[in-house]
């Protein structure tokens, strides 16, 4: 932004230099309003040296309320600004043609926004200082599968509730993974618990040169129970260096699952393995769980979002 205000004083000075006549004008570098010190003040036209355009209000030479912001590589900010900065509701679509659409603070997307991403998943939550964190729901387009809960930094972590087509998994999250106590809880009535730990993965022997070793967490199955209320603590107000969110004790009826939870959950008491998504990706990916009577694997495999570090260095690149 301080660079746009440096460039934007420059095309106002190139313009005076070359026409000191006041005669006839090429081209405009600004049309609009001026207050008496010369600066911009009111509704005006502008366009950069570096060949982005701005059309809105401004205040005492800086860009100040309402204005759309057209940057040459395709993308632009559709909302207010307050001395030069994206500040209150806006819209901004980035060149891939994801968008953001909420409560932005000093050029950051800050408060509560909608994240609209390319491959058609959404974000809708609170955000800080650009990073999504606080309460926020993600919805994975591809399997209708969806993460409700909080968020640190950008990454799912406290406690949360994945939702799936017929069951769900109710805990902790670390580091995007689940972590210590949870339970599964199916649509025919009943409820699987346990926790899951951290395990060292095991390394077949092309991997034997290999120091690095892959923890992962696995679900250990401790009983089954009927269904009862899940009833989450949640954190008072999330901020960048605690991690909200608190462990909720989940209510456990005493009576024994039906016939047909008991069949439908035969063998499942024992582990059931949690493979991690590639770490370079910003986020995980939830594939639909699937299960029969033999066995229940919980997976999270690789996502394919690239557009939150595509924004990142789009948010630079304004800069």
């Amino acid at each position: 932004s301080c660079l746009q205000t440096r460039e934007e004083i420059l095309a106002d000075t190139s313009q005076l230099a070359a026409n000191p006549e006041g005669s006839a004008e090429p081209r405009k570098e600004y049309e609009g309003g001026r207050n008496e010190a010369g600066e911009r003040h009111g509704r005006g036209r502008a366009r950069l040296p570096n060949g982005d355009t701005y059309e809105g209000s401004y205040e005492f030479g800086k860009r100040h309320g309402q204005g759309i912001y057209k940057f040459k590589n395709g993308a632009r900010y559709i909302g207010e600004y307050v001395r030069n900065k994206k500040h209150g509701q806006g819209t901004f679509i980035y060149p891939d043609g994801s968008r953001y659409e909420g409560e932005w603070a000093n050029d950051l997307r800050h408060g509560h926004g909608v994240y609209y991403y390319i491959n058609n998943d959404t974000y809708t939550g609170e955000w800080f200082a650009h990073q999504r964190h606080g309460q926020g729901t993600y919805l994975y387009a591809e399997t209708g599968s969806k993460y409700v809960g909080t968020w640190v930094n950008g990454q799912q972590e406290g406690t949360a509730e994945l939702i799936h087509l017929n069951h769900r998994y109710q805990g902790k999250f670390l580091n995007k993974n689940p972590v210590g106590p949870g339970k599964y809880v199916f649509d025919v009535g009943c409820e699987q618990h346990g926790e899951y730990r951290l395990t060292d993965t095991e390394r077949g022997e092309e991997e034997e040169e290999e120091e690095l070793v892959t923890v992962v967490p696995k679900w250990k199955a401790t009983k089954i129970t009927e269904l009862a209320l899940w009833t989450p603590t949640l954190p008072k107000k999330p901020t960048s260096t605690d991690g909200p969110g608190q462990d909720a004790p989940g209510a456990e009826s005493a009576g024994e699952p039906g016939e047909e939870a008991q069949a439908l959950l035969e063998g499942f008491e024992g582990e059931m393995d949690m493979r991690p998504g590639d770490e370079d990706a910003d986020i995980l990916r939830e594939e639909s769980r699937e299960y029969d009577q033999e066995e229940f694997r919980y997976d999270m495999d690789e996502g394919n979002i690239n557009s939150e570090e595509e924004e990142t260095r789009q948010s630079d690149l304004q800069d």
